[in-house]
């Protein structure tokens, strides 16, 4: 069963049966818009820049920021993000260009099956009650060799196991 849930510290999180629980941030819409703030100005935790913050963050550029869609911009935010946390951006640590394209690719999917209309936090809980809910999910379309090779840190590959759906 996939939920999105209340906390009792009023956060709201998506829980996966059997899995952790991903939190976003404190209440729906308002929850997306500050954490995607707290992105821009690398002021969010590393602790909070989760499987679910990622797609959050995703869902919110697609909404408002369309020159954060496309990969250079989002990889330029990343990487401010991921200096402020002390994440080194090297060869086999920090900033992943496939996993970013494939999210971005699965976020747009998701965003554009609900005619952009409904809540981002409703199309959110969409996304993570889906196949993309679990992290593990971009190792159905590419071997893990593949996924963490030096080429896919810093560009774009192919799916080695199966295409991505569009």
């Amino acid at each position: 069963m996939h939920q999105v849930i209340d906390r009792r510290d009023g956060r709201i999180g998506h829980q996966l049966a059997g899995d952790r629980e991903y939190v976003v941030g404190q209440g729906g819409n308002e929850a997306i818009e500050r954490l995607a703030a707290r992105v821009l100005d690398t002021r969010l935790p590393h602790a909070e820049w989760s499987h679910a913050a990622h797609f959050a963050m995703a869902l919110w550029c697609i909404r408002h920021r369309a020159d954060l869609v496309e990969p250079e911009g989002l990889r330029e935010v990343i990487l401010r993000l991921n200096d402020a946390h002390g994440t080194a951006n090297t060869d086999s640590s920090g900033y992943h260009h496939i996993i970013t394209i494939a999210s971005l690719t699965a976020a747009r999917a998701v965003h554009d099956s609900h005619n952009g209309g409904e809540p981002l936090h409703t199309v959110l809980a969409a996304l993570l009650s889906g196949p993309n809910g679990k992290s593990d999910c971009i190792l159905e379309y590419w071997t893990r060799d593949r996924l963490f090779s030096f080429e896919a840190q810093r560009g774009w590959g192919a799916p080695d196991r199966s295409p991505l759906p569009l």
